[in-house]
């Protein structure tokens, strides 16, 4: 068995919790000692200072029948849209001469924290959260720094450094060095070069005669995708939950490449309409991606958001491989205000209209041509220009018009669509010359 705790039994931790099973049932699950899985919630849970709904964190022991206003002592209120103090950002907390603070004492005892609390979602009081994904984070990260670094003291250094600097100096090998003096040196020939690219020794690389030859080692890539952030959101869930919900509507995400290493658009398509959107990007980074959708969130609110976003369908691309901060906001820790689902590996059938979408904007900018010298705005002239078309599919209406039928003009305003004439659409390369 595996000394270290996976991704995967992290999940089946947080689920553990959530249902409310002893730290002893979810150990026989996992075929682990229940201290260990006291031991993991206890390192790894995160203190989060949240409320819901209207109500802010606040952990006054007044607060449920607090009525009191402008306990900061200003007249020019920044939430004049609250009420009361107490709905106001726990600012009354700060100010208010008459708080006392509640702690639950939940929190202190088996389990430790309040994932399973049938009270969670409406408790404003500080909270003890247990996260799959932010401890295995802070776990890799504990281990690489526990591995990172030379374990050799400054008199072990000192004595390799008296062994090999002569030798190599008479133009001796790494390798010959330690066939001879194996026995002596007492650690990997791997080793010897590593501290020798560290500069712990008076020797360097340019002293190897053949190594300063060698061509730089091709460097494995490092891993981008996080396989776990599937779990839970495969093209098989995404068939349940539609199973379940089936008048809700589909949003598709796809990346377009311009030129390589260049700038890249992300689209999202609305499978119910036919509109498409699309955003300029540096590159094709994860961090890229959670930025548009933090945009969307902030210009449309989170109302309109929940509303026009409620499930989206991707491909297994690295830039989409944080579901989690799409789903609750660029910290993980917000309410849920989307759901991301995974297409099959090699399977873009799945979300075949979004591919069909792309064709159009493959009429303005063939395949690999760059987009550098695009802004938003030129992105957004073509957008309009494509969603203005006519669809057969649509009756003869065009997206733009589809989209404002189902959800009215002024949430496409929000999202800079406008109509363009239809004697004056453009599909093609000429669209954007300057």
């Amino acid at each position: 068995m595996a000394k270290f705790l996976s991704y995967e039994h992290r999940l089946e931790i947080e689920s553990g919790l959530k249902e409310d099973l002893t730290f002893t049932e979810i150990g026989k699950k996992l075929g682990r000692d229940r201290t260990t899985i006291t031991k993991e919630v206890r390192n790894y849970a995160a203190e989060q200072c949240t409320g819901y709904s209207v109500y802010p964190h606040n952990v006054c022991k007044y607060r449920k029948g607090c009525k009191r206003k402008k306990v900061c002592g200003t007249n020019e209120c920044k939430h004049p849209m609250v009420t009361t103090c107490r709905q106001c950002e726990s600012l009354c907390n700060r100010y208010c001469e008459q708080f006392e603070e509640e702690v639950c004492t939940s929190r202190f005892k088996a389990p430790y924290v309040c994932n399973g609390c049938s009270e969670v979602k409406k408790c404003t009081l500080t909270k003890t959260i247990y996260d799959a994904l932010e401890a295995h984070c802070q776990a890799s990260e504990k281990i690489a720094e526990s591995r990172s670094g030379i374990l050799s003291t400054e008199g072990e250094i000192a004595r390799l450094n008296e062994i090999l600097v002569p030798l190599i100096k008479q133009g001796q090998s790494i390798h010959q060095i330690y066939l001879t003096n194996k026995d002596e040196l007492m650690c990997s020939e791997k080793t010897l070069y590593n501290y020798i690219d560290g500069s712990l020794f008076d020797v360097r690389n340019i002293d190897l005669p053949r190594k300063v030859k060698y061509r730089p080692r091709y460097k494995k890539p490092e891993l981008k995708v996080d396989r776990g952030c599937r779990v839970g959101r495969n093209y098989h869930d995404y068939e349940v939950y539609l199973e379940q919900h089936p008048d809700t509507a589909v949003i598709q995400m796809d990346s377009v490449i311009g030129s390589k290493g260049g700038k890249v658009l992300l689209t999202l398509f609305f499978v119910e309409t036919s509109l498409m959107l699309a955003f300029l990007r540096d590159a094709n980074t994860s961090k890229s991606v959670i930025d548009i959708y933090e945009e969307l969130y902030n210009k449309l609110g989170g109302q309109d958001f929940r509303k026009l976003f409620p499930i989206i369908l991707t491909d297994n691309g690295s830039e989409f491989s944080n579901p989690k901060s799409i789903e609750y906001g660029p910290d993980g820790k917000g309410f849920q205000r989307t759901r991301i689902y995974y297409c099959n590996p090699s399977a873009p059938y799945q979300k075949a209209e979004i591919e069909v979408g792309h064709e159009f904007i493959r009429r303005v900018f063939p395949k690999g041509k760059s987009f550098d010298e695009l802004m938003q705005e030129d992105i957004n002239l073509m957008m309009n220009h494509i969603n203005s078309y006519r669809r057969k599919k649509l009756n003869g209406k065009s997206p733009y018009e589809a989209f404002c039928f189902y959800y009215g003009k002024d949430l496409a305003d929000k999202l800079g669509c406008h109509e363009v004439a239809a004697n004056s659409i453009n599909l093609t390369p000429g669209l954007l010359k300057k």
